[in-house]
């Protein structure tokens, strides 16, 4: 079965492009092209792609705000691309929803695999931004009073095996590594991932990475 997906950026060339290339891939169908993040939203609902590639700077409505809604409205993953590699934008991108971020100049087979990937139900950074972040959320922990947003979840619901998978996942390992660490099956890590977000109300692997970071269970350098 194919994974469907919705192209959205307000070049068309670029839409153009990253459509031959997943177009060309036996396994991926894209669905329709948008050219603002209206369009997007639009053409989401009516086609209920699987993955949506959305740029996060388009006229109308910008990515961001598409990415909310879509996320908010349907199981469809979506994978922000931007020429942008700004902290502020990858932080709000994960919280509005993303699975994933990559900058425009991902390359052909990078950017199928992440496609491929979110489809999955996993989730991707590229490094250089998966970096940014981390020292973003460091650095919005340290200055900012713990009363300028919402507090992250508390991690008192899971068990220790939890927690346990909770610090790997943080640490960039798949679920196959994760299950070699901890002399498991690779069923029983999804089980305790699948586990971690649903006691903790997160959507992804992202976000349980942010999680991770904000609760202070996973430091930057820690091994």
């Amino acid at each position: 079965m194919s994974i469907r997906v919705v192209v959205a950026d307000d070049q068309e060339l670029v839409r153009a492009g990253f459509g031959m290339i997943l177009d060309a891939q036996d396994d991926i169908e894209v669905v329709a092209e948008a050219a603002d993040g209206r369009e997007a939203v639009s053409a989401v609902r009516r086609h209920g792609p699987d993955v949506l590639l959305l740029d996060i700077r388009m006229p109308v409505m910008d990515g961001l705000e598409a990415a909310r809604l879509v996320c908010a409205e349907s199981g469809c993953k979506v994978v922000m691309l931007t020429t942008f590699d700004l902290d502020e934008y990858v932080y709000e991108a994960l919280y509005a929803g993303a699975s994933g971020f990559l900058l425009k100049d991902v390359r052909r087979d990078d950017l199928v695999h992440a496609v491929r990937v979110v489809a999955a139900g996993e989730s991707l950074l590229a490094p250089t931004v998966t970096r940014r972040l981390v020292a973003d959320l460091v650095k919005r922990r340290r200055e900012q009073p713990a009363a300028d947003g919402p507090p992250p979840p508390s991690l008192d619901a899971l068990t220790a095996r939890e927690v346990e998978t909770l610090r790997l996942v943080a640490r960039g390992l798949s679920n196959a590594e994760i299950a070699g660490t901890l002399f498991v099956s690779e069923h029983t890590v999804k089980t305790h991932v699948s586990n971690v977000l649903s006691k903790l109300g997160l959507r992804d692997r992202v976000q349980a990475v942010i999680c991770a970071y904000e609760t202070g269970l996973v430091t930057p350098g820690a091994p």
